[in-house]
């Protein structure tokens, strides 16, 4: 059985391990102990508060393979970016230059440093252990969020965004990096990267230019991977995709990686969720699988398992309601 819950402060090991595989990219899943047990314990901190606002709490999900006592994935939420630091972003726009005399029109993409999207709730820290991508897993680990959300709204924003990895070598060189931030931030990509993800972001106000940029002024290579995805990303944001998610034309900072975005509400699994009774018993063989959530906050629990749907509530096995916590009628 694979099961969704919040991170505790004794997953460090497993949650260390995870980052050992998840390679140069995912800075919010740093290969650090003493980060990682920093966004653990404020992880914890934040499902034992009690509030009904987002703000900067940060909410760390683990999957955990209980058969093999191993932890499979991690993803996890911000309530509100940019409540403590500023939240950048560029924004991808166009600036027409034309000449009716000459008979001249060029349209010419631009990229403006911009904090458009703060106060959004952000999806992030989504990593699924390479022996575990198969049978739905990934869907199961990234699409949970959407039922914490929904039974939770008031912890989180209306507007919900999902930065993803954008394009970089087997050595973790950002084509876009190259051909910009590193000659405004003297350093290679992945320590601006981490530097970003580890202390206060107000050196990117500091060191970015200021002005609008104009994309024809980059190499090809990084020109063609603004708005793209790290290969191992596209099956990430296909899952997203077919929630709702849509890029409207921001773009990372460092790798132009682009930022998809929903509203809370539209989100497929948030908009057709339920809440209903629990009846233990064994479904039906011809039972589909589906997202099933029980409708706690700091114990929350969710698998992917065959449930029955019927008048009298759903079926699901014992073995399920005792992952999900739940008890007949719950």
């Amino acid at each position: 059985m694979l099961l969704i819950r919040p991170c505790r402060t004794d997953d460090l090991s497993g949650v260390l391990a995870l980052a050992a595989r998840s390679g140069v990219g995912l800075t919010t899943l740093p290969n650090d102990p003493g980060q990682l047990r920093g966004r653990i314990d404020a992880s914890v901190n934040a499902f034992a508060q009690e509030t009904q606002e987002p703000g900067d709490q940060c909410y760390l999900l683990v999957l955990e393979d209980t058969a093999q006592n191993r932890l499979a994935g991690t993803c996890g939420i911000v309530a509100a970016v940019g409540t403590r630091d500023a939240f950048f972003n560029y924004r991808v726009g166009l600036s027409v230059h034309a000449s009716r005399e000459l008979g001249v029109y060029n349209p010419i993409p631009t990229l403006s440093l911009s904090n458009d999207l703060t106060g959004s709730s952000e999806l992030g820290t989504l990593f699924l252990d390479p022996d575990y991508r198969q049978g739905g897993n990934g869907k199961l680990l990234s699409w949970c969020r959407f039922l914490l959300m929904a039974q939770n709204r008031g912890r989180f924003a209306q507007r919900v965004i999902a930065e993803l990895r954008g394009v970089a070598d087997a050595t973790g060189a950002s084509p876009f990096w190259d051909a910009l931030g590193r000659h405004f931030f003297s350093m290679d990509f992945s320590q601006a990267d981490s530097l970003s993800a580890s202390s206060t972001r107000a050196f990117i106000a500091e060191l970015m230019p200021k002005h609008p940029l104009y994309t024809v002024l980059l190499p090809d290579a990084a020109q063609m991977v603004i708005g793209e995805v790290h290969h191992e990303t596209r099956p990430a944001r296909r899952m997203l995709e077919a929630q709702g998610f849509r890029y409207r034309g921001y773009v990372d900072i460092f790798d132009a990686g682009p930022a998809l975005e929903a509203e809370l509400g539209v989100i497929r699994a948030v908009r057709r969720s339920r809440e209903i009774r629990v009846r233990i018993g064994e479904p039906a063989a011809s039972a589909r699988p589906v997202l099933v959530a029980n409708t706690r906050f700091a114990d929350f629990r969710c698998i992917a398992t065959p449930a029955g749907l019927s008048d009298q509530g759903l079926t699901i096995s014992a073995q399920a309601a005792t992952s999900l916590l739940l008890d007949s009628g719950d």
